[in-house]
């Protein structure tokens, strides 16, 4: 048995344990009532942005600020959440964080102008930055280490369901009600959530000890590295949200930002490596375990929200589907991952974890190659085993990963891991989307240069093309003139179509680059003595 093994296995006892004499299984569905919400809304927000900008009569690109308020204050306190968590207390930090969440909810719901919005998102984003990090926290501390996984399983429900079903329910609330009812529903769902956590979760012994031993001599507060790592997490998050849509470094303002996080988050290294009490404990990424952990939720990450964003945007632009019918391609991908969630954790038991987090890139690599072979005859039983292939690949990275990033992390450091994985998985999220979107402008520039040279009248497939078009538009009863009107119409139209299908291709394939770097990286990864766990326990 490895000595890493024994100090995680010894260290877990039930009377240390979150769950407070209740059955840990509740306690899981307990605190993932509040994730779903969170997790939920930011997918809702991005559907409802159109009916935003129109409600509060501003423009689209105005109107993006709704998202990128949110992902900044998201950020600044998720880096930091797990020494809050320790500082304040896990279980009161975590209602604290759900109950700002609701009321912040609330208020958006009841915003009158922009700014006010942008104000109660910021507000919003602070409560649902530490909620994930709790929750993960709770979790590992509610289970023995042999049964985190099955714990694990029902947690990445929520968060890797509620994207999927988001662009769905997100579509039908705005078109049948209103933007608000988008903020609105978090109300009865934060109640709720606080309600249950107030009477079943316990804080537990470990975290009462690393709390007293913190305040024992006093709080010493690293305000400087707080400061760094709000100014570099959240300047990172504005370039990443905004850079494509201000011409990235073309942009004085995205430079600026671009500049002050590589400052922050470079600052930040010899910073807290030098302090006794970090506010972040970044010498967990220097660790062979943890460090690849967080990689491979980088890729997890980026890979997850970028797709979710990019189908139904293909679907709604290229194929002509309404908001409503993209989201629901997606939704039988969200039924597989339900499925499979409860298997992969009772796997993790007896598979080492860097196996299925093999399995899982593969798949996840096969299902980007298999949109590869976009055109524009897809059907939309295409579209949706497209995200099934994806669906089943990520209970394999998402539960294995996080289960992992836990071995050989003591009680006491459990918060910081937890808060480090979630910035993975979000800052992952953020980077996929942006380098997605800027490899789709990039191409469709790249092919449409490259097309248009076949457009030339002196080209003979052009000209047959034009030909052939302008006596089909005769046969519909067009005259010779308009005929030719609509032909050169029709063939300007097929190109854009061709180009865009080309630059989206070209963006899965490098989607399926991410998914096959995530394999080698899951061999790094140490063997977790399996049977350790059940002996100890």
């Amino acid at each position: 048995m490895t000595e890493t093994a024994q100090g995680g296995n010894s260290s877990w006892s039930p009377e240390r344990s979150a769950a407070g004499g209740h059955n840990p299984y509740l306690i899981a569905f307990v605190v993932s009532i509040a994730t779903f919400m969170e997790v939920l809304d930011t997918t809702i927000a991005n559907v409802a942005l159109r009916h935003i900008a129109g409600g509060l009569a501003v423009g689209i690109d105005e109107s993006t600020y709704v998202i990128t308020s949110y992902l900044v204050a998201n950020a600044i306190v998720l880096s930091v959440s797990g020494w809050l968590s320790t500082v304040i207390g896990r279980k009161r930090f975590y209602m604290i964080c759900v109950a700002t969440f609701a009321i912040a909810s609330l208020l958006c719901g009841f915003a009158w102008s922009l700014e006010s919005l942008v104000l109660f998102r910021i507000l919003q984003g602070l409560g649902g930055g530490g909620m994930a990090t709790s929750e993960q926290a709770i979790l590992a501390d509610s289970f023995p280490p042999a049964k985190r996984g099955q714990a694990f399983a029902i947690y990445g429900v929520a968060v890797v369901v509620a994207p999927v079903i988001g662009p769905t329910l997100g579509g039908w609330i705005t078109d049948t009600y209103s933007w608000h009812w988008v903020f609105l529903i978090n109300v009865p769902m934060g109640a709720i959530s606080l309600l249950l956590v107030g009477t079943l979760v316990s804080e537990p012994s470990s975290a009462e000890g690393e709390r007293e031993r913190l305040l024992k001599n006093g709080l010493r507060v690293d305000y400087v590295g707080f400061a760094l790592v709000a100014v570099g997490l959240g300047s990172l998050e504005f370039v990443l949200d905004e850079g494509q849509r201000d011409d990235w470094f073309g942009s004085n303002l995205i430079l600026g930002f671009a500049l002050a996080s590589a400052f922050c988050l470079l600052a930040l290294i010899p910073w807290e490596l030098t302090r006794k009490d970090p506010i972040v404990d970044i010498r967990l990424l220097g660790k062979r375990q943890f460090g690849s952990c967080f990689l491979v939720m980088l890729g997890t990450g980026a890979v997850l929200i970028s797709t979710t964003q990019l189908l139904p945007q293909l679907l709604q632009t290229e194929l002509g589907y309404t908001a409503m019918l993209a989201g629901l391609a997606l939704s039988p991908g969200g039924i597989f991952t339900l499925l499979l969630m409860p298997v992969v954790g009772n796997l993790i038991g007896f598979v080492q974890p860097k196996y299925l987090i093999m399995t899982g890139a593969c798949i996840v690599t096969f299902a980007m190659w298999h949109l590869t072979g976009l055109n524009g005859d897809i059907t939309y039983s295409y579209a949706a085993w497209s995200r099934i292939f994806l669906a089943i690949g990520l209970p394999f990275l998402f539960l294995p990963v996080t289960t992992a990033s836990y071995d050989g992390v003591p009680p006491d450091k459990t918060n910081q891991a937890s808060a480090l994985i979630n910035v993975a998985r979000n800052v992952g999220g953020s980077m996929g989307v942006a380098l997605a979107q800027t490899v789709l402008a990039q191409r469709q520039q790249f092919h449409q240069s490259r097309l248009s040279e076949h457009m030339a009248p002196s080209d003979i497939g052009y000209q047959q093309t034009i030909e052939a078009m302008t006596r089909y538009f005769q046969m519909q009863g067009s005259n010779a003139s308009d005929a030719a009107s609509q032909a050169l119409a029709w063939v300007g139209q097929t190109l854009q179509k061709q180009i865009d299908f080309l630059a989206y291709i070209d963006v899965f394939w490098m989607l399926a680059v991410i998914g096959a770097l995530m394999i080698p990286l899951a061999l790094i990864l140490k063997s977790v003595d399996l049977a350790a766990p059940a002996k100890g326990h």
